[in-house]
């Protein structure tokens, strides 16, 4: 696809910042919206439907977190790439925005030319993961757990559940291969991407609200070395 197919959202209360970035991507042949705060990010995102948003966390009145939770309770934005933007590089606020359902965190200051690279990574490697018959079977069943991939949906006795992206391409990554010990490094490229930088409790956050939701007995860590779907 070409850039010019895409629409981003910038969100971040210093119009400095909004219109550095935005003149940067504009001229990658992106299109381009602004926001100045959350509640005017969630109004206008639910108008555009963007491909990714940019998120700034520290914002008066509701920040990037909340934001970003809201964001996510909204179904036509279950394919949107929401990336935190923020100058913060502590490790809660990095687990508070993937706890919030943040699909990648960017620490600023960050050169235009590493930003643009990273926001392509994100939006190429969403494109594959909306398109997932080429590269992965459309349905997966393990005993009472089954994972429709066509439908983007996880089956639990029946009962169905609905993932975000990470943490359902991390389910059915394990599930594909019951009883095979998956590294964390090959987590990490099949799910975020080789060119993705993450923090290194990423997968403990995703893998912990995997376990919230289908309990305990399904993903089994093995210390030291990653983690494996029971078999």
């Amino acid at each position: 696809m070409e850039n010019s197919e895409y629409t981003l959202l910038l969100v971040d209360d210093e119009p400095d910042i909004l219109e550095f970035v935005g003149y940067n991507l504009k001229k990658e042949g992106f299109n381009v919206y602004s926001c100045g705060n959350g509640k005017e990010a969630i109004k206008k995102a639910r108008e555009i439907i963007p491909d990714l948003i940019l998120l700034d966390v520290m914002m008066p009145e509701m920040d990037g977190i909340e934001t970003c939770e809201e964001l996510r309770k909204i179904d036509t934005l279950n394919n949107t790439v929401i990336a935190m933007l923020t100058a913060r590089g502590e490790d809660y606020s990095q687990i508070a925005g993937f706890d919030a359902g943040a699909d990648d965190y960017i620490t600023k200051p960050i050169k235009p030319k590493v930003l643009i690279s990273r926001i392509k990574a994100l939006l190429k490697r969403t494109e594959r993961l909306n398109n997932p018959e080429k590269e992965l079977t459309e349905f997966l069943q393990l005993n009472e757990l089954k994972i429709d991939l066509e439908k983007y949906i996880v089956y639990i006795d029946n009962k169905e559940l609905n993932l975000p992206k990470k943490e359902f391409k991390l389910l059915y990554l394990l599930a594909s291969k019951p009883g095979k010990v998956f590294t964390r490094e090959e987590i990490y490229s099949a799910v975020w991407g080789d060119n993705i930088i993450v923090g290194d409790r990423t997968i403990d956050v995703h893998i912990r609200k995997l376990r919230e939701k289908l309990g305990d007995k399904y993903i089994k860590t093995i210390k030291g070395v990653g983690y494996k779907f029971n078999d």
